[in-house]
């Protein structure tokens, strides 16, 4: 009897394989960060054309094999299409995907990164709302999930308003968080703060940083 499993998630990258493989690491709600195999993914027309691509939300169908998984059907509900068009946007999104690569581990369930990282991805494609704090909360948000968030940081002076971001960030629902704005000064600060915790709890570099530096002056 062949073992088939639906996973909710997200692809965080893939690499080609053999001719016309796709090979996809994906972020899911129930089992963490997979490795799956998309079979001929690169032949134009083919069903899987197009599903593995990074940013594609959605249900994969998966064969579990002895050592891997072989996507068979993807429902894509969000290819994160807007993207395309924002290099900028598509910039940052790819740095939170990378951040939550680093998070999640296989067999670890993450529902709530998952979700996170979901909400960012919407907000960066929000133009009311800037894509630096969409990082930042993005960032301090996930270090409060993974519980390694120490709180405000002693040392450092910070204005009310950013310390009520810093607050409001900690405490309210995942669909409440990118409701607010900041001014440029207290959105430095965060920034600062974000760079603070990110340095460290992250003990590898980042290799979307360096591109995103061009488009985040508070990075």
């Amino acid at each position: 009897m062949q073992d088939f499993v639906s996973v909710r998630g997200i692809v965080l990258k893939h690499t080609p394989s053999g001719d016309y493989d796709w090979v996809a690491t994906i972020f899911t709600a129930d089992r963490g960060k997979i490795t799956a195999f998309a079979k001929s993914a690169r032949k134009p027309g083919n069903k899987l054309s197009g599903c593995v691509e990074p940013f594609c939300f959605g249900t994969f169908k998966l064969f579990v094999g002895k050592s891997s998984y072989n996507i068979i059907e993807a429902d894509i509900e969000n290819y994160f299409e807007g993207f395309r068009s924002d290099l900028e946007g598509a910039c940052f999104g790819t740095y939170l995907l990378e951040i939550a690569s680093y998070y999640t581990r296989e067999n670890n369930e993450d529902v709530e990164l998952l979700n996170l990282l979901y909400l960012s991805l919407r907000a960066l494609l929000n133009s009311s709302i800037p894509n630096s704090l969409v990082r930042c909360i993005f960032e301090l948000r996930a270090l409060i999930i993974e519980g390694e968030y120490p709180g405000a940081p002693d040392g450092i002076e910070l204005s009310d308003s950013a310390r009520y971001a810093l607050s409001f960030i900690e405490t309210t629902p995942l669909e409440k968080l990118f409701t607010f704005n900041l001014k440029e000064e207290a959105l430095s600060e965060l920034a600062k703060v974000t760079r603070l915790y990110r340095n460290k709890f992250i003990d590898r570099p980042l290799r979307s940083a360096e591109m995103l530096e061009g488009f985040d002056a508070f990075y």
